[in-house]
């Protein structure tokens, strides 16, 4: 009887060892979810492969498409200078429309206002905040973020030496071109003998390389040391994981080049050699992501910019892979969301274009993911959103309550079925001085004031605004409905520019 007893106490302590132990291992859930927000730069809304593109390879980010719900109309608001990714950053850290975001950046400046920031709200809700990567916001990161590593600069070009225009040059030098003939294209750097060596994989370029390690793979390093320290905490985090890529120079190594040869990229639908109205609109040669590439345009040119745009992208991919499994090994991944987008969209060819300073959707329209506790799986969700939605959502996630100066909206009813229509009536576009846009009812309006011009497109049955309707009578009503929606528009966001002029509106 002793030793059943006797027996019967150690196999107890055994258990409770056993217990103590596996609760060691276990990580401390918290009421409140994590966030993971993973922003990538100049990635336009076509470059997932689960969203449509099936030339290019992203199997993470297909992965989280899968495993939750996409917002295949995400948009940003616009910019007030070339550098795009500056006002759509600004807007996202202060929650601010675009051109009360430019105004507010003075108290960032002045080093106010920084409890107003997203960092700092998620903050005050008891969250530990991380942040790693691009930043190019006036505000200094470690004012917003509680925890803060290798922050980076807009750009990786560490000079302009070796920018623009060099795997095109290396073409033409092989062709007999002289230089004056190549100047004669819109390149308007000197002439090097790094120009004729180019290539994206070659870490001598600098770039995404200096420092021996490429950047994307820096970020993902800097992630999994966070996760790995947030991994016994019974506290939140909120972390901002901002990549470079796949902005230029789009650099990768040679294993990513090597899954995309040339002769299995296709040239955009929307391709041109020569954009009609680019120098009326700011897009010309003197315009740095113009600059990238010969005018006119060549197949060639466009092909190997999409190359290197997808290589860098896929390198990009197993990064955030990474990342996410990390995330599930830590314990953290059942009470995390995970949202993924990028600062605006490129352009890469189309429209004979390609940056990012357009109104056409390929410039202004990012992929966006969401995933997460109660997020659909699988639902591809059509109604129109901000990107900079993204801070309002994650605000409601995280109980903090939406201030009256956050322009915009959480998506977390639209995710959840309790909504379908949009929480705007009308997507808003502006881009410096130079163009300004409307989205409403499945069709597009963008007016160039400096020609007083204004095009008008039906995203339905024209996606790839290849078709101008602005000159067909009929669609005389639908040009003014649109336009006048655009000066209520700019009345409410505070838009300084004057577009009367560019459309004449019959008297009612």
């Amino acid at each position: 009887m002793l030793n059943f007893v006797t027996g019967r106490i150690v196999l107890f302590a055994l258990l409770i060892f056993m217990a103590m132990g596996c609760r060691k291992e276990t990580a401390p859930k918290s009421a409140q979810p994590n966030i993971v927000f993973i922003f990538a730069d100049d990635m336009t809304y076509s470059a997932v492969g689960a969203l449509g593109n099936t030339e290019i390879q992203t199997p993470n980010l297909d992965r989280l498409v899968h495993q939750g719900t996409a917002f295949t109309h995400a948009y940003n608001m616009g910019a007030w200078n070339g550098a795009v990714c500056v006002a759509s950053r600004a807007m996202i850290i202060s929650g601010r429309s675009v051109w009360n975001a430019n105004q507010f950046r003075n108290h960032w400046i002045d080093g106010n206002e920084m409890d107003k920031t997203w960092g700092k709200l998620m903050e005050s809700v008891g969250y530990e905040t991380y942040m790693t990567g691009k930043w190019h916001v006036d505000a200094p990161a470690s004012s917003v973020f509680k925890n803060v590593t290798n922050v980076r600069r807009g750009m990786p070009w560490d000079s302009w030496s070796h920018g623009g225009n060099i795997p095109i040059i290396n073409e033409m030098i092989e062709n007999g071109k002289s230089p004056k003939e190549i100047r004669a294209i819109g390149y308007n750097r000197p002439l090097s003998k790094k120009d004729t060596s180019w290539s994206p994989t070659d870490k001598k370029f600098g770039g995404f390389w200096v420092g021996g390690q490429h950047w994307s793979e820096v970020l993902k390093d800097d992630a999994i040391g966070f996760i790995k320290k947030a991994k016994k905490s019974d506290k939140p985090f909120f972390m901002y994981l901002a990549f470079n890529a796949p902005h230029d120079p789009r650099q990768a190594p040679q294993e990513y080049l090597d899954m995309y040869p040339l002769e299995k990229i296709s040239v955009p639908k929307s391709w041109l050699p020569m954009y009609p109205y680019k120098d009326s609109i700011g897009n010309g040669p003197e315009l740095r992501d113009e600059a990238l590439a010969p005018f006119p345009r060549t197949k060639y040119a466009t092909k190997k910019h999409i190359q290197e745009y997808y290589a860098i992208i896929s390198h990009l991919d197993h990064q955030i892979g990474t990342i996410i499994d990390t995330l599930k090994a830590s314990g953290k991944i059942e009470n995390t969301y995970i949202i993924f987008t990028s600062d605006h969209g490129l352009a890469i060819g189309r429209h004979g274009l390609l940056g990012k300073q357009s109104q056409f959707d390929h410039s202004i329209r990012s992929p966006f993911i969401i995933a997460g506790p109660g997020i659909p799986k699988g639902r591809k969700i059509d109604a129109d959103i901000y990107l900079q939605d993204a801070m309002a959502t994650s605000m409601e996630l995280a109980g903090v309550e939406k201030p009256r100066y956050v322009y915009f909206n959480s998506f977390l009813d639209l995710t959840n079925g309790n909504r379908t229509k949009s929480h705007y009536d009308a997507i808003y576009g502006g881009y410096v001085n130079t163009q300004r846009m409307i989205r409403r009812d499945g069709f597009k309006l963008i007016v160039y004031p400096k020609i007083k011009k204004v095009l008008l497109f039906d995203m339905v049955n024209d996606p790839e605004e290849m078709n101008d309707l602005a000159s067909e009578t009929k669609y005389k009503p639908k040009i003014d409905s649109l336009f006048k929606a655009l000066l209520k528009l700019q009345e409410e966001l505070n838009d300084p520019l004057d577009i009367t002029e560019s459309h004449s509106l019959e008297t009612e």
